[in-house]
């Protein structure tokens, strides 16, 4: 019987591993093709490994907490189907031997020489021991070690707490987050480093202690370093919503009657912005070292608060081409599907803004963090009736207007405040000159 690889797919963009967090099937069991066979984890989104083949799992090749690269294989699956050979080449490794037992040690050896093979490729010894040991590193450590300015004899120095010693991505942040103070003055004979050391909290007898989930502490890690990497910064601007919030009272319940979703007021500020963002391209860039790359797509990150608590950041590819109904057809898809943990990797990557509602828990305005590689975020506050001074040909007058703040962060380094203020008072102009009698 033909023996094939199930590997770690490709997680999206910049992603080049995953954590296995938990084996839904175990060695030999059956499982039909398209079924689930494992949980992985990045540090964007989890996500289900389902086998192309029906068959019995012959052999598990990595134990949860195991960190896998992508395109490596994950377990092994005798199979009575036909592989195709050019999926055989890539995904499959047919065993023509005389024993089912034979097959699979032989697999087992091939597999283990394409993965170090595959490792060669993916990871390169950034330091050597004084003994000519290469240690080896993930793409991740590496990376992390390149915008933290870690020399390579600085990262050789850190202890690594992963499997025979790797050093982790936990490892790093940490060594980061205590990372020793600069040199003293070069008047001094000796310099003296100084770690920066966290002062000791308390914990009463009666005080629960909760560890932070897997979620916590990616999100934790992720909000320190775009702190640590982007100049923040933050305009405010309040917003005379009526005229839009009438229109969409006006036509809400006809909306819902043609194309089947509710109209929230997300995509009509996500058709705003998309619409304003190629007025200002600096605000749909990245920047990388002294390279600021402008992208061509607008992806719009719509910040999704799940059921736990936690947030993630679905995308909208290429919003500034979706009319309001395909908006708000695929705003309800990713914030459905982000609710019931059905994303797909592919779902929160390739984002260059991002919007923030703050207002649907009742805040006023927020300063969100920057997502990182963009520069810019967008926060809505919440719509509030409250009194307002009007001008009229009569003179000033005091009414009850729907108005709301809009809160924008972007990276100073290469966004100045006019233009981050400037956009603001672009999306005020649209929202309070909308046109109220257009129809659906």
């Amino acid at each position: 019987m033909p023996i094939y690889q199930l590997l770690l797919p490709a997680m999206g963009e910049s992603v080049s591993e995953a954590t296995v967090t938990q084996w839904l099937k175990k060695e030999g069991d059956t499982v039909v093709a398209d079924e689930a066979v494992v949980e992985v984890a990045t540090d964007k989104v989890d996500s289900e490994v389902a086998s192309e083949y029906s068959g019995v799992i012959k052999e598990i090749l990595h134990p949860v907490n195991a960190i896998v690269a992508v395109d490596a294989p994950l377990a092994l699956i005798e199979t009575d189907e036909v592989i195709p050979q050019q999926t055989t080449s890539e995904k499959t490794t047919p065993i023509d031997t005389p024993s089912e037992q034979n097959a699979a040690e032989n697999i087992k050896a091939e597999t283990a020489e394409s993965y170090m093979h595959q490792a060669q490729d993916l990871i390169t010894p950034v330091t050597q021991s004084s003994t000519d040991d290469a240690r080896f590193y993930s793409p991740l450590v590496k990376n992390i070690a390149k915008q933290e300015n870690i020399s390579e004899s600085e990262l050789a120095t850190i202890s690594g707490t992963g499997k025979d010693g790797r050093v982790t991505k936990r490892d790093i942040f940490e060594y980061v987050q205590n990372r020793k103070a600069p040199q003293a003055q070069a008047s001094t004979a000796t310099a003296v480093k100084t770690p920066i050391v966290t002062p000791p909290i308390s914990r009463g007898v009666e005080d629960a202690i909760v560890p932070m989930t897997r979620m916590e502490q990616m999100i934790s890690e992720h909000m320190t370093r775009s702190l640590k990497t982007s100049a923040h910064v933050q305009s405010f601007i309040e917003i005379d919503v009526t005229k839009l919030w009438k229109w969409r009272e006006k036509v809400k319940q006809d909306f819902v009657k043609q194309y089947g979703v509710k109209l929230t007021f997300t995509p009509i500020f996500f058709q705003l912005v998309a619409q304003i963002l190629p007025e200002f391209p600096l605000l749909n860039s990245s920047l990388d070292g002294t390279d600021i790359i402008k992208k061509k797509d607008v992806n719009l990150g719509m910040a999704t608060a799940l059921p736990d608590g936690n947030l993630i950041v679905p995308v909208i590819k290429q919003a500034d081409s979706l009319n309001l109904v395909g908006l708000a057809k695929k705003v309800h898809e990713l914030a459905s599907n982000a609710r019931n943990n059905a994303l797909n990797p592919d779902d929160v990557q390739g984002g260059t803004y991002t919007i923030t509602n703050v207002g649907m828990f009742g805040s006023m305005t927020g300063t969100p963090i920057i997502n990182q590689p963009q520069v810019a975020i967008l926060a809505l506050g919440a719509i509030r009736k409250v009194p307002a001074v009007l001008e009229t040909e009569h003179g000033d007058v005091i009414a009850v207007r729907h108005q709301m703040v809009v809160s924008h962060s972007y990276d100073h380094r290469i966004i100045n405040g006019a233009m981050g203020g400037m956009f603001l008072l672009r999306l005020k102009e649209r929202i309070e000159n909308w046109d109220n009698t257009q129809t659906l």
